[in-house]
């Protein structure tokens, strides 16, 4: 599987390994970055492993990890992935997304999610598009809800997080049919 580059004029996405993490070092470092993910990536050892499970994961075409590039400040903003990759139900998830601080509320992450979306729907022909949440996390809760994520349900008390808090995860969607609307209205300036 030959994974594209996906940019536009302010993002770049391309496949995330062990031969270009170190560039997230910096970033994974940031206090609070993934407080509402299972993950732990904020020494470079934890980050490697977690990079590795992302690469295990593409050699078994279950995800498609990518290091995000910003163009505009010309540096690596952080991580995104699509996961969960089910071919035959045609159902993948976009997620494991962490960037930033710098580049929070930047509009870099619309940008991504345009680019993963777009690729998802009309290049895989995917026909439908999940996110994961934590209940807690009302930020991405509502990045997700402004780029037309239906809530479909609350998984309750179904992660252990890595303080011993069993959280519960928001069911978001978007499906193949609401694409083309929610491309012509939510992203009408992108490209």
């Amino acid at each position: 599987m030959k994974v594209p580059t996906l940019e536009n004029e302010y993002v770049k996405l391309t496949l995330l390994d062990l031969s270009n993490y170190e560039h997230l070092i910096p970033i994974a470092q940031q206090e609070n970055l993934i407080q509402y993910s299972p993950s732990k990536i904020d020494t470079p050892e934890d980050l490697k492993a977690y990079v590795q499970t992302a690469v295990d994961g593409y050699y078994h075409k279950t995800t498609i990890p990518f290091i995000i590039y910003d163009k505009t400040k010309e540096a690596y903003a952080g991580s995104s992935r699509f996961g969960l990759i089910n071919w035959k139900n045609k159902v993948l998830h976009i997620g494991w997304t962490w960037i930033g601080k710098e580049f929070q509320g930047s509009g870099i992450n619309k940008h991504m999610k345009f680019l993963m979306l777009q690729y998802a729907f009309e290049t895989l022909d995917f026909d439908k598009v999940e996110f994961r949440i934590d209940e807690r996390n009302g930020r991405s809760r509502k990045a997700v809800e402004k780029i037309g994520g239906t809530l479909e349900g609350i998984l309750r008390k179904d992660t252990l997080m890595q303080d011993g808090f069993k959280r519960s995860t928001c069911c978001y969607g978007i499906l193949k049919e609401e694409w083309p609307n929610i491309k012509a209205t939510i992203f009408s300036s992108f490209k």
